[in-house]
């Protein structure tokens, strides 16, 4: 059972990525996935989430607008398409999966993470 996050990478202030969770050993079709973050010196947070059934999605405030979650069950893929990127949003970004008809940030109620990957927003 694995999640690995890619896409990550160094980009300015206003630019865009797409990061990207691929699930190995286990089919996410029946779990709610979260997009968490941790900045240097700061505690984890999650960021965006999207339920396993209707496709329903939460934002954290600071990132609603601007992040997109997003899943394709039939890949047993996730993903986050970030635009115009802040300083504010270099941190570690890791995916999870968790319980499903969940829809929420608090990391209690996921249960499979991946390595996380680094996105840094710098010009």
């Amino acid at each position: 059972v694995q999640l690995q996050a890619s896409g990550g990478g160094l980009v300015p202030p206003g630019g865009s990525l797409r990061l990207s969770c691929a699930a190995s050993g286990f089919t996410l079709d029946d779990h709610s996935m979260a997009w968490f973050r941790q900045a240097p010196g700061k505690e984890r947070e999650g960021i965006a989430c999207i339920s396993s059934s209707d496709g329903s999605t939460f934002y954290k405030e600071s990132v609603r607008g601007r992040f997109t979650i997003s899943r394709d069950n039939a890949k047993n893929m996730a993903y986050l398409e970030m635009d115009n990127l802040k300083i504010e949003d270099t941190a570690i970004y890791y995916c999870a999966a968790g319980l499903p008809l969940v829809l929420s940030l608090k990391e209690t109620f996921y249960t499979n993470w991946g390595r996380g990957t680094q996105v840094t927003v710098s010009s």
